[in-house]
């Protein structure tokens, strides 16, 4: 099963990609997850969107191409990252790559609240006219990896917590099953 995941954080030791390359390696079975730079994609402008750059033509076809996608982000300002919030509206835009795709949040964050805030908003975006996401729903399905630090390994960068491995091997095989009634 082809995934796209869209990590909303550039920090060189960011909680959210590490989680995002714990789930490459520990699911490589099951999913192929490609992780594309949304950093790299210039800021939105709708001057641009009917003729846009490469990178966003690549980052673009990468979605509709794929299953299913997965969207890690942090929580900034009680909000999503504005690089996630860019790469969002790029998508929103001429191809609206993802209508009826089906889609996964989730987000660590060394915080309590796990990204909660975040993945409301988030959320919020997902379902709005350009966007027409197919979103995991809520409920039982919330990933809130909170006090990130205290799972994440530092030497190795993966998440170790048993607890959260766990819980996230029942979600990541809810989403498989989500995906495959698309």
């Amino acid at each position: 099963m082809n995934i796209v995941t869209l990590v909303g954080s550039l920090r060189k030791n960011s909680f959210n990609m590490q989680v995002a390359k714990t789930m490459q390696e520990r699911y490589k079975d099951k999913l192929n997850m490609q992780i594309p730079d949304i950093g790299a994609l210039p800021h939105f402008n709708q001057d641009d969107e009917l003729d846009p750059p490469q990178v966003v033509k690549d980052f673009k076809a990468a979605i509709a191409n794929a299953d299913g996608v997965i969207i890690i982000t942090p929580e900034y300002n009680w909000s999503v990252p504005g690089v996630l919030k860019n790469a969002l509206d790029w998508t929103s835009r001429v191809e609206q790559v993802f209508i009826g795709k089906p889609v996964m949040t989730l987000g660590a964050t060394p915080g309590m609240m796990g990204t909660i805030r975040a993945q409301l908003h988030l959320r919020e975006i997902l379902v709005a006219p350009g966007i027409q996401a197919k979103v995991l729903p809520p409920g039982a399905n919330e990933i809130l990896i909170n006090f990130a630090s205290q799972k994440i390994d530092e030497q190795t960068g993966q998440l170790v917590d048993e607890t959260t491995l766990n819980f996230l091997d029942s979600k990541v095989d809810a989403f498989i099953d989500f995906v495959k009634t698309k």
